[in-house]
């Protein structure tokens, strides 16, 4: 079995985010399936010379966008057995960061036109194509409008993963002509509400559409979740699934980590003492053993839940001896609020404002709670990351964090203590602070919170199921 996956970022390359760690991990588990997989993506100008010095120059082709042709230089690299093409073109992606720019529209048409272009100069023809999100979603759509009866292209199949389906790849109908160019019969696959629809588009011509955890698949389908594309997948949902993301294990590490503080394990768990009193150090908090750290490692919007914590996190600090640590960046609403906590409560609250890789890895080997009070979370992998880590979740019960944290005293389970955190399910401050306290609660009693943290430890939340479920779609709708 042959799989593209065509994405705007992957690691180690690029990353604004999970689409990335899927990216950097997916094509991995499926290479230890012994699928060859292969990854498009583009060159940006933030990726590191070191990363560079790994590439090593193809071709070059034109490529059409619309009405004109386009440069487009061919890299190759080889990473852990995956090899990756970076695209080339200055023109696109000579510039910081990936998205948010006035011709995002052009660029990643570009991309979703190249990826299906460069593939007799890089000897690669796929069995399947595996877009992601709006930017890659037209991929699927030149394949069916402009390459399926091509020499050479045809039998391919292709796949679309959603891994937020609030960003669609919305635009006038100018782009139909100027920028996306496929004939006029076929703009009705990209039309909707009055608009172009990248996403939309994607969707309709996938031959199967994925998301990143099974409640999300189901949730989608609701006008609450949706962002307007509930009708279309209700229509369609005879090829929408759910599979879970995993997350890179080797890499998610606490054994072997070398950024943080000192290594441990389920087995030998010492050195999470020490990586907790080292966060503690620096974050400016006072050092101590039994006082429980509960941390955020987000972005600071509203959509993760921030105005649930807005209302009750100042009577929480005051009534309970505990200690709070954010680190992320984002609205200046949430921002201001935290720096003005950190000024309140200094011994009570650290506070990074921005993105830091090695920090992160020392906040959730540091801390003893993770909190993710979602209002919604498509699969999620702080909390994963956090459970390696032996730090417990406290998370709202949708999307996949539903999937993945479950609390023994509220979820039916197969035995006694087969919970991993504590959940709430109501979008409500009450019912989320219900859920820390009853944290705290279990913390308070040493033995019977050790042995939640060993549990939580020991969940398996690798690629490796999750790739063999890739690969049964693979070859389902290869069939």
């Amino acid at each position: 079995m042959k799989i593209l996956f065509v994405t705007p970022e992957a690691q180690p390359f690029f990353s604004t985010g999970g689409l990335a760690e899927v990216a950097g991990s997916l094509p991995k588990a499926l290479r230890q399936k012994r699928a060859a997989c292969r990854v498009v993506m583009p060159l940006y100008m933030d990726i590191s010379p070191q990363l560079r010095e790994k590439m090593s120059f193809v071709t070059s082709i034109t490529v059409p966008v619309a009405w004109r042709r386009q440069y487009c230089g061919i890299f190759e690299a080889e990473l852990d057995g995956v090899v990756y093409y970076l695209l080339d073109n200055e023109y696109y992606f000579k510039r910081h960061g990936a998205y948010g720019y006035y011709d995002d529209a052009e660029r990643f048409a570009f991309l979703s036109r190249a990826a299906l272009e460069i593939l007799p100069y890089v000897d690669f023809m796929p069995d399947i194509i595996h877009a992601n999100d709006w930017q890659t979603a037209l991929t699927p759509v030149y394949y069916t409008c402009l390459y399926a009866n091509a020499p050479g292209y045809e039998g391919i199949k292709t796949v679309l993963t959603i891994h937020n389906i609030q960003y669609q790849g919305e635009y006038g109908k100018e782009v139909l002509g100027e920028i996306v160019g496929i004939d006029q019969k076929d703009s009705a696959l990209l039309e909707f509400g009055g608009n172009i629809n990248l996403l939309k588009g994607g969707i309709e011509c996938a031959d199967a559409v994925t998301t990143v955890s099974p409640s999300y698949a189901q949730e989608i389908l609701d006008p609450w979740f949706s962002h307007g594309l509930d009708p279309l997948l209700r229509a369609r949902e005879w090829k929408l699934s759910g599979i879970l993301n995993g997350i890179d294990t080797q890499g998610y590490n606490p054994a072997e980590d070398k950024t943080i503080a000192a290594s441990y394990s389920a087995d030998n768990p010492v050195g999470k003492a020490q990586c907790k009193a080292a966060l503690q150090e620096e974050f400016s908090l006072p050092v101590s053993a039994r006082t429980p750290v509960i941390a955020m490692v987000t972005r600071l919007t509203g959509h993760k839940g921030l105005d649930l914590l807005k209302p009750i996190l100042y009577d929480f600090l005051r009534a309970n001896d505990v200690q709070f640590v954010v680190l992320g960046s984002g609205e200046k609403e949430y921002e201001d609020f935290f720096s003005q906590a950190q000024r309140d409560f200094p011994q009570k609250l650290g506070l990074f404002l921005g993105f830091n890789g090695p920090l992160s890895r020392r906040v959730y080997a540091g801390a003893d709670m993770f909190l993710m009070p979602s209002k919604s979370e498509p699969c999620g992998l702080s909390q994963m990351i956090a459970l390696r880590y032996g730090t417990v979740p406290i998370v709202r019960a949708v999307g996949g964090l539903r999937d993945t944290i479950s609390e023994t005293a509220y979820d039916p389970a197969p035995e006694e203590d087969a919970g991993n955190g504590f959940n709430f399910l109501s979008y409500n401050a009450h019912d989320m602070l219900g859920a820390m306290e009853r944290a705290l609660g279990v913390y308070a009693k040493p033995a019977a919170w050790q042995e939640l943290v060993e549990r939580g430890m020991g969940c398996d939340f690798s690629w490796n199921a999750s790739a063999e479920e890739y690969l049964e779609l693979y070859k389902k709708i290869k069939a």
